[in-house]
This record gives structure tokens, sequence and C-alpha cells, in this order.
């Protein structure tokens, strides 16, 4: 079984709330999704969110981000009401990025290609999109891929585009939609080390959910169970595994990660 891991970090210098769902509630065809749900989310945490299938956790994802929007309640991005604020705008001004469980990439580009096109969108300067991509190329090591149309890359390759795709406007705060979904052993490893180098190099918040509760509760610094609507248990991974409410809803009696 999978221990949770020395590098991940166990306290932060400062909290300081960086994205706060504030009493999101959340209906598709009169069935409620989200319930009054509060959540702050604080500053280069690495937040992980559990929860059956239906539960709303890729909702969160599409309330903040911008492609959603909730019934009721307000979405703050450092402290800013941007609630009705537009996907785009929201994104370039508070530096969102999302990484959906699926697609994300152009199938018949290649992966340079990929990169080119998210680039040319976000950066003006012709040298400093080059310097970008080159940093992101090494980063990743893309080298012997450069020229391999997307459709062709195995399921990590493909994942490790789309997070690379996702970094090219140097976000603040990055979404994670079941990264570790479909992937192998050494695949999953791989994208946890680059979870947290992320957030210890490049000092960003990321939110990660994913059915891969074990492959989760290894690489995060506090997670949260969501069960009708509402955040059951919120704590360190070794909290939110002893909690009553999530081990009934959620995990079961037998689980354990360590």
């Amino acid at each position: 079984m999978a221990l949770i891991k020395k590098f991940r970090i166990k306290s932060f210098k400062e909290k300081e709330v960086i994205v706060k769902l504030d009493k999101i509630s959340m209906f598709y065809n009169k069935r409620q999704i989200l319930n009054n749900l509060n959540l702050e989310i604080n500053k280069q945490e690495v937040l992980g969110m559990l929860g059956p299938n239906g539960v709303g956790k890729s909702t969160i994802f599409h309330i903040i981000t911008g492609l959603k929007s909730s019934s009721y309640g307000k979405v703050l991005i450092n402290g800013i009401d941007c609630t009705n604020i537009p996907i785009y705008e929201r994104a370039s001004r508070f530096k969102l990025g999302y990484v959906p469980q699926y697609g994300g990439f152009i199938q018949d580009l290649s992966l340079l290609d990929n990169l080119k096109l998210v680039a040319e969108i976000h950066i003006k300067e012709k040298e400093t999109r080059k310097s970008k991509i080159e940093k992101i190329v090494s980063q990743f090591e893309f080298d012997p891929l450069l020229k391999i149309k997307a459709k062709y890359l195995s399921g990590g390759q493909k994942k490790k585009l789309v997070i690379s795709m996702a970094l090219i406007n140097d976000p603040a705060i990055l979404l994670l939609d079941e990264p570790f979904a479909a992937l192998d052993i050494l695949t999953i490893k791989m994208l946890q080390e680059i979870i947290v180098n992320l957030q210890s190099l490049e000092k960003i918040t990321i939110v990660v959910c994913d059915h891969q509760a074990r492959d989760l509760l290894s690489c995060v610094d506090r997670a949260i169970v969501l069960s009708d609507g509402k955040i059951i248990a919120s704590g360190s991974p070794n909290e939110v595994i002893k909690n009553s409410s999530a081990r009934s809803a959620y995990f079961g009696d037998e689980f354990k990660i360590n």
C-alpha cells in the first residue's frame, strides 16, 4: 500500500486564503449537486478533493474557473468577488490554470505545436514565447517527443502535455481534474512528483480531484471529502481517513494509506 510521501509539505509559514467559495449551491434539473458549500483554499497548498461519483468535484472546478455559474453563492479569488467575471477574464486576471480529465490538446498537432498554440494566445512577445517553451520542454523532458502528434502520445505523455500547456501562462492556481485516471504506477508517481515540484519550486496553489484516493492522499497537504453536496471531512490525509463520516460515506472501514 502507498505511503504518504515524505516530500509532502506539512505546514505553511503563513496561511493566506487565495480562493474562497462562499455558500455555493448548484442545481442540475432540480437535482441539488452542491448544498450551501463553503471552502477556503490556501495559497501554495496542494488540496485534494475526494468523494463518490456525482458528488460535485468537477462542478467545483467549473465554478472556480467560470465554466459554470452556481445557482447561489459567491466565488472570491484574492479577496475579489469574481462570481460574474467571465471565464477568459477570470483566467488571465487571476492566473487560473485548468487541466481537464479528458482532452485539452489538439490531436493532430505535434507536441511542440500544441505548446506554441497556447503560447501565442497568452504571450505577445516572440522571444518570451520562445524562452517559455524552452523552459517547459526542459522541465518536462519533452525533447524526444516534440515532433510527435499528440494523438500518438502515451496516456502519461498526454497528461504531461496538458499540464505543461496549462503552465504556459504562469498560473498562480492550477486545477487538476482526475490526473491519475487510467495511468500505470510509475506514471502516477511521476505526476505526483510534478505536482509537488510545481508547489515547492513554482509556488503554485494546486487543487486535485481524483478517484485514486491513495495516490491523491500521497501528494496533498490537505484533503476534503464531499458527500451529499457538502464537505463532511477536512484535514491532513491521516485526519480525513480517520474521520468517521468520511469512512462511512467514502473510504469504508478497511481503507489504509500506510
